[in-house]
């Protein structure tokens, strides 16, 4: 450690002993900079920063200051090294957050004085990072004493900060100031600010004071601050020291834009409201930032009717036309902070255009003194809304049409200005020009941004964006931009400008105008244009042109984000988009039947292969998880069709369909279908079936409109097409044998047969009316007979095995009743479940077992067990308890003859996991004792050898990726166990596992016996692992605390380590479950013994070792543990009301034990001021806010309040000593 500076007898730090700690860090720094034993350097350094109040040294090192007194002695000289000044300020800050209690008033306003002075007197420096490092420390010091500060504290500080801002003192310091307020205002924005070890409430209090006192007075001056400057900057031909102010202010304008507003005026919550007029909010995804602006209507004078917006409008205007000539302007730090600026206010919407919510309130307070009756106030309110909201819409269409009409030179004319860029020019303009229109349209509609440029210019805005994007379409086609490039990145903020402008808050398309739906059908046709011939031209690349075509060959799922923007303006002008398609398909239908064994049909192919993609998302939704509707703009269009075969819909899929249908065929399977071909049929197959085949969505319903008869007349038209007395058996026939035919004509395609197992075929059995017709179709029995008494599906891979099976299995479901259902899972797995039976019973079984093809086949039925036992439903639950009982005594047999294969006893293990999962919640008793004790005899035999028993220290060759894969069999028998715990929480059974004296929680802690000596702390730090054996420690410890005190000592000493490993975790989700553990046992023997009732028993009070010495109890234990890390360690802020809650009850369970540490921490206060702040710290800690001794979760709130505020007032001085 640094010495502890002397002092002469006047109290003045020791000169010498100043310089000698100045030389010594710059000494470090050299060394440092120069690899010269950094370690020795590094600890210079640290003691410097750890060191007890090094402010006087820190401030000699950074050199003398007018505003404070630190040139004891007179002395000019400083250090000379930027990196030394840059430590000595990085010392002041680590020192004073540690030591902030322990500084009287006069120190901290010292300290701060001094990092502003510091900050304006060398504001000239060249030494730029030593004054950003000094103007952050002068931010967090002032944010750590916010709250204490008194108002005339804080507008001295400012009064300063303000004169700087003003000018009075020059540019340079001018510029200072400016970025100070930066500073200030990142650090106190709760995503920007810096840890200091303080609760997450003190930085919100922070956040919450700064904003209704201070954040628009800052506003306020960076804008006066960057007007003044204005003039000399316009005037000058070259650039001048103001340009950085300017620059500056309009950056630091910006981050207060940002800022995450909550508070109005009047100090009530106001929030970001997303369903606020004007804020339009989807799911879909987007690419593209776009921060919605909300202060507020005390910020409509300075931002709104100030004319601030035409002041910055006109001075990028001005210097724009000023530097056309110099390509180099538009990248210039003045002309990107204007932009970004003017992007940010396109975002401003909300209450700051004179709000209807502040008004209303208003009247609604006041109109009683002037209309008695309630029924006309309602009215007159009424009446006033509607005149307001027409005032506040017109206000904000003025707003925006007045950053439009600067922002359209950047970009008009489109083809003019991508030209200028291929030319030389920057980019940049043109994208925060696109950024601009997506930020418009992020808070208003279609309607009103279509009519904002139709005021300035001969068309509308909806033709215009058409028309820029059509135009950034054709650069990617005749470039071949790669990803990264100008043109790509424009495309995806348009298409994000497209999404959010045609998707509403419920996913659906909203409808354009006459004009806008004309340019959405023209950017669709040229965007289907562009894309085929980015195919066809991809299909005749060689190697050398592949990754210039990269973009079109990624796979289906990384292409999906794009294809649904396009699917939205397609929908958009869906009378266009549908009939363009099917030409466009009869077109490559129609070339690769001509061209058939003449032509080359590998471009038709790769088309063909885009077109499927397009059309998929263009008529059918995902609908991941749940069945996707018809998408609305489908259902109330074509509303003139008569006939269902005639619906263009229709027309559409039916062409699609019989293409597929070819792929049966296997000449035309062998020259037309490729693998990639297929991927992209499956693919259309399984979204648009889960749509339109067999669609339940028809329900009769009462119409009230002539139009409302006449839409629901075109969509039963539509969906009765492929319904269920129609063409949806046909369809349905059709998808299925081309699944099969899939699965068997191609070998090896992966990617394929996991799209026809996990998409098309699980898509077919979400519904049980599909299912109804399944089982009764001959292709689908067919494919059911071969996969349950054939080997001709022993083809696919594991994970396809196990999705098919599971497949099936659903698929009886559509059998007549529960009996047909299980005896179809019978038939389906009967024949499986007899080979493992047989195979367990044979003579040579250790010899046969370790034949190649033994191993894959019993690798494959195991596989395909699983994916039965996770379908289990309560129709079929039956079938599959009886498949798994009848394998329970050959899963034993064969985990004994495989213990030395580590892949077969994963694969038996999970088997068990997903057995027990899906039926443990439906058992009886008496099946759920059997259950039970099979899985007692697997976790005995697994454990009796030692299967998976890794240790880090033991072995090196575990980094390898092949022996770690060792440790999912832990995992799997903790997800064992979380799967048995699940029966006490949820049980659909009709009687009581007791009746069978089955008690799970002894059952789950002996399986945690055998399983935890498996699991050393090295293992722990497999984050999976980890999390599933502290989610299982934690659910064990809250459901069933009282079996704790049923353990013997060893068995409890093992969960005692882990859960003193979990508190240390630097995962804060672990941490969480331990601390949600320690609150159950607390809080379970708190009340226990208050019942008069043993609770933890031995465990709680300690016990006596093999030495004859005595062991602290569990509670005593973790209280010291916990008091430690909350007072003296690094943490997360939001760990401490999780841990604030498992102290609580730890307390009044140990109350003598905490009265002694309390006594400790009081004696250790040598400083009489000190001694008495920690004493009334404590007993405010436990006595302040009402807190009473019951367990209940007003006063584990109330705990939480008294916790934060005791570390706020201790903590500081606490970590000092």
């Amino acid at each position: 450690m640094m010495q502890q500076q002397q002092q002469t007898g006047d109290g003045l730090p020791d000169l010498a002993q100043l310089q000698s700690t100045m030389h010594a860090i710059e000494l470090a720094c050299s060394s440092i900079q120069m690899h010269i034993n950094p370690a020795a350097a590094e600890a210079t350094i640290l003691s410097l920063n750890q060191s007890s109040q090094p402010y006087k040294a820190c401030q000699f090192i950074l050199g003398k200051c007018a505003a404070v007194v630190v040139d004891f002695y007179l002395v000019e000289e400083n250090s000379q090294m930027g990196m030394a000044k840059f430590q000595a300020a990085a010392a002041i800050r680590d020192a004073a957050i540690r030591e902030w209690s322990l500084l009287t008033s006069d120190d901290k306003r010292s300290l701060i004085s001094f990092c502003l002075c510091y900050v304006m007197q060398h504001a000239g420096s060249p030494e730029v990072y030593v004054l950003a490092k000094v103007s952050s420390v002068a931010a967090q010091l002032m944010k750590r004493g916010w709250i204490d500060f008194t108002a005339a504290e804080k507008e001295t500080f400012f009064y300063q900060i303000n004169q700087a801002i003003l000018g009075i003192h020059g540019v340079d310091v001018q510029f200072s100031g400016v970025n100070f307020l930066e500073s200030l205002v990142s650090e106190f924005s709760p995503s920007t600010s810096t840890a200091m070890g303080l609760p997450r409430e003190f930085h919100e209090q922070c956040r919450m004071l700064l904003e209704k006192d201070y954040v628009k007075t800052f506003y306020c001056w960076a804008q006066n601050a960057a007007v003044s400057v204005t003039r000399r900057i316009t005037d000058s031909n070259t650039e001048v020291p103001e340009v950085k102010v300017c620059t500056a202010a309009l950056r630091l304008m910006l981050q207060i834009l940002n800022w995450d507003f909550r508070y109005n005026t009047t100090g009530t919550k106001g929030g970001r409201n997303a369903f606020s007029p004007g804020v339009r909010v989807h799911s879909s995804p987007k690419k593209s930032d776009c921060t919605i602006v909300q202060p507020g209507p005390a910020w409509h004078d300075v931002l709104i009717s100030s004319g601030h917006v035409g002041w910055l409008l006109g001075l990028y205007a001005t210097l724009r036309e000023k530097f056309s000539h110099g390509g180099y302007w538009l990248d210039c730090p003045l002309a990107v902070s204007a932009r970004k600026l003017i992007i940010q206010f396109c975002s401003l919407t909300g209450t700051i255009f004179l709000s209807v919510t502040v008004l209303t309130k208003e009247l609604v307070d006041k109109s009683s003194l002037f209309f008695p009756a309630k029924e006309w106030t309602d009215q007159l309110i009424d009446m006033l809304s509607i005149l307001l909201n027409s005032a506040d819409g017109k206000m904000q269409e003025h707003h925006l049409l007045q950053l439009l009409s600067g922002i359209i030179q950047w970009i008009d004319p489109p083809d003019a200005v991508s030209q200028a860029i291929e030319d030389g020019k920057s980019e940049s303009e043109l994208l925060d020009g696109c950024r601009a229109l997506l930020s418009i349209a992020t808070v208003t509609n279609p309607i009103v941004l279509d009519n904002l440029l139709k005021s300035i210019r001969p068309f509308g805005t909806l033709a215009f964006l058409s028309t820029l994007m059509c135009q950034v379409v054709k650069v990617l086609l005749t470039k071949n931009c790669e990803e990264g490039t100008w043109s790509w990145e424009a495309r995806d903020i348009l298409l994000d400008t497209w999404t959010i402008l045609l998707v509403d808050s419920t996913g659906g398309t909203v409808l354009l105008p006459p004009e806008g739906i004309n340019a959405a059908a023209n950017l669709f046709a040229l965007i289907v244009d562009s894309e085929l011939k980015v195919a066809s031209a991809s299909a005749m690349s060689g190697d050398d042109d592949a990754d210039d075509l990269y973009y079109l060959q990624a796979s289906i799922i990384a292409m999906d984000e794009r294809l649904s923007s396009y699917a939205f303006i397609a929908r958009a002008a869906i009378d266009v988009a549908i009939p363009l398609l099917t030409s466009q398909f009869s077109e490559r239908f129609a070339m690769l039947h001509q061209g058939r064994g003449i032509v080359d049909p590998t471009r038709t192919l790769e088309e063909l292969y885009s077109l499927l993609l397009i059309t998929g998302h263009v008529l059918a939704d995902e609908g991941e998880g749940e069945t996707p509707l018809v998408p609305n703009t489908i259902q109330t269009h074509f509303l003139d069709t008569v006939e269902a075969d005639n619906h263009p819909v229709v027309v559409l899929s039916i062409s699609i369909i019989k293409f597929a249908q070819q792929s049966l065929d296997p000449e035309m399977r062998a020259s037309v279908f490729s693998p990639r071909l297929m991927e992209a049929v499956i693919w259309f197959l399984a979204r648009w079936s889960r749509t339109f085949l067999l669609s339940e969505e028809i329900r009769d319903s009462t119409l009230n409109s002539g139009y409302q008869q006449q839409q629901q007349h075109s969509k039963k038209a539509l969906l009765n097409f492929f319904g269920e007395n129609y063409q949806g058996k046909f369809v349905l026939d059709i998808i299925v044998r081309i699944s099969v035919t899939t699965l068997l004509s191609y070998p090896g395609e992966k990617d394929l047969q996991e799209l026809t197992c996990s998409k098309l075929l699980h898509a077919l059995v979400r519904r049980k009316n599909i299912c109804g017709q399944l089982v009764h179709l001959d292709s689908w029995r067919e494919l059911a007979n071969a996969f349950a008494n054939e080997q001709t599906f022993f083809v696919l891979n594991s994970s396809n095995q196990r999705s098919l099976a599971q497949t099936l299995v659903l698929s009886a479901s559509g059998m007549g009743n529960s009996g047909a259902s299980n005896q179809y899972v019978r038939n389906l797995m009967g024949h499986m479940t007899k080979y493992l039976v047989e195979l367990s019973n044979k003579r040579d079984l250790k010899n046969v077992a370790q034949q190649p093809d033994v191993i894959l086949q019993v690798s494959i039925l195991l596989e395909r067990l699983r994916g039965a036992a996770s379908a289990s439903e309560p129709r079929t639950q039956r079938a599959l308890y009886e498949m798994g009982l009848s394998v329970m005594n050959p899963i034993l047999v064969l985990l004994e003859v495989y213990k030395h294969e580590s892949a077969v006893v994963y694969l038996l293990l999970k088997f068990v996991v997903d057995l027990v999962d899906g039926q443990i919640l439906y058992l009886e008793s008496q099946e759920t004792a059997v259950v039970v004790d099979f899985c007692m005899r697997l976790l005995q035999l697994y454990s009796s050898h030692n299967i998976g028993k890794i240790s880090l220290s033991l072995s090196s060759s575990l980094l390898s990726e092949a022996e770690t894969e060792q440790y999912k069999d832990l995992r799997a028998l903790l997800q064992l166990l979380s799967s048995l715990c699940s029966k006490d929480l949820v049980d659909f059974s009709s009687d009581s596992i007791e009746t069978q004296g089955t008690n799970i929680s002894e059952v789950v802690y002996f399986g945690l016996h055998m399983v935890t000596p498996l699991i050393s702390l090295d293992l722990l730090k497999y984050p999976k692992l980890c999390h599933d054996y502290f989610s299982l420690l934690s659910h064990l410890l809250e459901v069933y605390p009282e079996t704790v005190a049923q353990l013997n000592k060893e068995a409890f000493g093992r969960v005692l380590g882990t859960l003193d490993f979990g508190l240390r975790h630097q995962d804060t989700e672990v941490v969480n479950m331990c601390l949600s553990a320690l609150k159950a046992l607390a809080s379970y023997h708190y009340k226990e013994t208050g019942a008069g009732k043993t609770g933890l028993g031995s465990h709680a009070s300690g016990v006596e070792d093999s030495s004859g010495n005595m062991q602290e109890g569990i509670l005593s234990r973790f209280l010291q543990l916990l008091m430690q890390l909350l007072l003296f360690e690094d943490y997360s802020p939001d760990l401490v009301g999780p841990a604030a809650d498992a102290l609580f009850p730890l307390i009044l369970c140990e109350q003598v034990l905490y009265q002694k540490l309390a006594s400790e921490l009081i004696e250790r206060q040598t400083n009489p001021t000190l001694r008495s702040r920690m004493a009334s710290a404590l007993q405010s800690l436990t006595s302040a806010n009402q807190l009473s001794s019951a367990l209940d979760r007003m006063n584990y709130q109330r705990f939480r309040k008294n916790m934060n505020n005791f570390l706020i007032e201790v903590r500081g001085f606490l970590r000092t000593m």
